[in-house]
């Protein structure tokens, strides 16, 4: 969430269109306008969203052969990239450093959130990266 913010507010977007209507990629705000304001995202569209993270969820997204070491592996016998060969100490760093990396971009988007509701009322933050949120 944190990269995607700071990507579309530089101006990135996909290119094309987003529905048949003709709608492009960079006709919808960014950040929280997004979703709640005149030119947000149809609310057809957030469910089509909605319901494919709930599908991920329910029926992609588990334990399905039993074979998890921890909460969250979901590699299910298919994808390894070495993790087996690590030691149990090695192994407990690098998910640590994960959960902290996760951590972090909460903590970025929450940051971006914040701002993006302090130029509402009139408080405008520049940011060092993006400048000020419009």
């Amino acid at each position: 969430a944190f990269l995607g913010q700071i990507v579309t507010r530089n101006g990135i977007h996909l290119s094309g269109n987003i529905d048949y209507a003709g709608d492009s990629f960079d006709s919808f705000p960014n950040g929280l306008a997004a979703i709640n304001g005149p030119s947000a995202i149809p609310q057809a569209g957030l469910l089509q969203i909605v319901a494919f993270v709930g599908i991920l969820e329910l029926f992609v997204m588990k334990d399905v052969t039993g074979e998890s070491e921890f909460p969250g592996d979901f590699r299910n016998g298919a994808l390894d990239f070495g993790w087996d060969s690590f030691d149990e100490e090695t192994k407990l760093s690098k998910r640590g450093i994960e959960l902290n990396n996760g951590r972090a971009a909460m903590m970025g988007i929450l940051g971006l959130m914040v701002h993006e509701k302090l130029n509402e009322i009139g408080m405008v933050a520049d940011l060092p990266i993006i400048g000020a949120l419009q």
